[in-house]
């Protein structure tokens, strides 16, 4: 009987997790090599995506997650990818989104995507994705 109900919490937690990632909505943004500028464009896009989502604060929990290229080390690309989230959290706030609203994992140069063997895939690695979460009841 125990593990049966544990097999069937462990399900349920396997399909919620699934339903999460379905779900998820997902807008990144984009930066130039050592840069934490965000341009006026993807400010504005950025602005217009978050106005797209009804009922954004009721339905979603807010994650900020934000990735380096390689160049620079360690240290400097931990400071870097806290400098670019910082920014976009800055766009949010002037949203008037609440900080508790929105949590963020900064990675640096670890859990790059996209290969950082290619200038290519160096540029897709230096952004900050902004992901929507549904909020389970």
């Amino acid at each position: 009987m125990r593990l049966g109900i544990i097999i069937l919490l462990w399900l349920l937690a396997l399909v919620v997790s699934a339903q999460q990632s379905a779900d998820e909505i997902r807008k990144s943004i984009y930066f130039g090599g050592g840069s934490y500028y965000i341009s006026e464009d993807q400010g504005v896009d950025l602005h217009h995506w978050l106005d797209s989502i009804p009922n954004l604060l009721e339905k979603y929990d807010i994650h900020l997650i934000s990735h380096t290229d390689p160049i620079g080390g360690k240290e400097y690309n931990e400071w870097l990818s806290r400098m670019r989230s910082g920014a976009v959290l800055g766009l949010l706030l002037q949203r008037a989104i609440p900080e508790h609203k929105i949590t963020i994992k900064d990675w640096g140069l670890e859990n790059a995507v996209y290969s950082n063997d290619s200038y290519e895939g160096m540029q897709m690695n230096r952004r900050v994705d902004v992901i929507l979460y549904p909020i389970i009841f």
